[in-house]
């Protein structure tokens, strides 16, 4: 099996919107997504986008993706590279392409003089939390994360 990472074009927000769907059942939150074709195209697209995607293909056919956006340190004083998604197919995992899109990635940030490359796992992910110790990426277990979203976000800002 032949593995190819390309950059995402906007012909791509379908297959990233199955891939995104496939993510969240296994997370156990498909209720959660509220993506479009539409709503992808021009948040990664569009003239605004400040992310960046690749789609992994395996013998020329979609096997999953990663998408990412620039984040700041300001100890740094340096960009950085936050991986907010990657996923890869049940069929192929396993098959050393996670470890390919996150060198795909690393290399990307080292090109951007990014000071770090991040992400986050859900601590049940035990697979995933495997790859990412064998390839020396360290948990960061004394920062907890936060989120505000919807309502709560409305109402807080409104204030």
């Amino acid at each position: 099996m032949t593995f190819e990472i390309r950059d995402a074009t906007p012909d791509d927000a379908a297959t990233i919107l199955g891939f995104i769907t496939d993510l969240a059942i296994f997370e156990k939150a498909e209720d959660q997504v509220e993506a479009t074709v539409e709503s992808l195209t021009t948040s990664l697209f569009g003239a605004d986008a400040v992310t960046g995607a690749v789609i992994l293909e395996a013998d020329g056919v979609a096997a999953g993706f990663a998408i990412w956006f620039q984040n700041y340190s300001t100890w740094q004083a340096r960009n950085g590279l936050y991986l907010e998604d990657l996923y890869i197919g049940p069929d192929h995992r396993g098959s050393g392409a996670g470890r390919l899109l996150l060198r795909h990635l690393a290399r990307i940030a080292v090109s951007k003089g990014c000071g770090r490359f991040e992400w986050s796992v859900l601590d049940w992910n035990a697979p995933a939390i495997r790859l990412y110790d064998a390839i020396g990426a360290e948990p960061q277990t004394e920062w907890i994360r936060y989120r505000m979203s919807g309502d709560k976000l409305k109402e807080f800002a409104a204030v």
